[in-house]
C-alpha cells in the first residue's frame, strides 16, 4: 500500500528540476509522490480496503492468498509440478487434450434408457456429477437427488425408505466420467432415465448425457417430490 504520510502533508520537497510527468524512466519522484492523492493496492484481506473505500479512497484490490493455503509441503509439490520436466510434460498433454477437441466430430445418434447404454447401471446403483463420494459425505442436494432417484427407480416406496436404504451403504454410486456420461449439477443418472448419445466420428467413442428437466422444482438440485418424479418418469 502507498499513501502519502499525514505527518509530512505540508512539508515541501526538495525542489526538483522540471520534468514531462510523474514518472521518469518507470520511477516516481519521491516530490510527485507525495503531491499525488493515495494510490492504493489491496493485496489479500478485502477488510483493509473496505475501509479505505468507506473513506473515500480508491483501492485496486487484488484476489491474493498464500499458494497451497500456506502448505509448506503441498506449495513444495506445486513448484515440483510447475518445473521442468513435469511442466512440459503437463503442457504437451494439455495440447494433446486441446487438439482432440478441436478435431472432435460429435453426432446425436439416439436417445435411449441410460441402463441399455451403460453397462454399469444395474439395481441399486447410480451415477452422479463430480469425484467419487459416499452418502456420508454427500451434500443436502446431492442426497435429496439421491433419495429421488431411488424411489423413481422402484428401490424405495418413499422418501424416507430411501433414506434408510442409501445410508445403510445398499446403492452403489460411481462418478459419471467413470462411465462416459455427464449430468448437470447432482448429476443423477439411473438406468430407466433417457440419455442423449452422442458419438464422435473422428475418435469413435460415445458419451450420455441425461435430458434438461426444464424450469422450476428438478432433481438436479435435489428436488424429489411427486412433481420432478412425474416429469423424469
Amino acid at each position: 500500500m502507498i499513501a502519502r504520510p499525514d505527518a509530512r502533508r505540508n512539508r515541501r520537497a526538495s525542489p526538483l528540476p522540471a520534468r514531462a510527468g510523474p514518472c521518469h524512466n518507470g520511477r516516481m519522484a519521491a516530490a510527485d509522490l507525495l503531491r499525488a492523492p493515495p494510490r492504493v493496492v489491496n493485496i489479500g484481506v478485502d477488510l483493509f480496503a473496505d475501509d479505505l473505500r468507506r473513506r473515500g479512497v480508491a483501492v485496486v484490490a487484488t484476489d491474493w492468498a498464500p499458494p497451497a493455503g500456506g502448505d509448506v509441503a503441498l506449495a513444495a509439490i506445486l513448484d515440483r509440478l510447475a518445473a521442468p520436466p513435469v511442466a512440459d510434460r503437463i503442457a504437451a498433454a494439455n495440447r494433446t487434450v486441446l487438439d482432440r477437441l478441436l478435431a472432435a466430430d460429435p453426432v446425436l445418434v439416439d436417445v435411449v434408457p441410460a441402463g441399455r447404454v451403460i453397462p454399469a447401471l444395474g439395481r441399486h446403483v447410480m451415477l452422479h456429477a463430480g469425484p467419487p463420494i459416499g452418502w456420508d459425505r454427500m451434500c443436502g442436494p446431492l442426497r435429496g437427488a439421491v433419495m429421488g432417484a431411488a424411489v423413481l427407480e422402484g428401490w424405495a416406496p418413499d422418501l424416507a425408505a430411501a433414506e434408510r436404504l442409501a445410508a445403510a451403504g445398499a446403492i452403489a454410486f460411481h462418478p459419471n466420467h467413470h462411465c462416459d456420461a455427464v449430468g448437470p449439477m447432482t448429476g443423477i443418472i439411473t438406468a430407466t432415465m433417457p440419455v442423449l448419445v452422442v458419438e464422435n466420428r473422428a475418435f469413435g467413442n460415445r458419451a450420455f448425457c441425461t435430458l434438461n428437466e426444464g424450469l422450476g422444482k428438478v432433481m438436479r438440485f435435489g428436488g424429489n417430490d411427486a412433481e420432478v418424479l412425474a416429469r423424469l418418469g
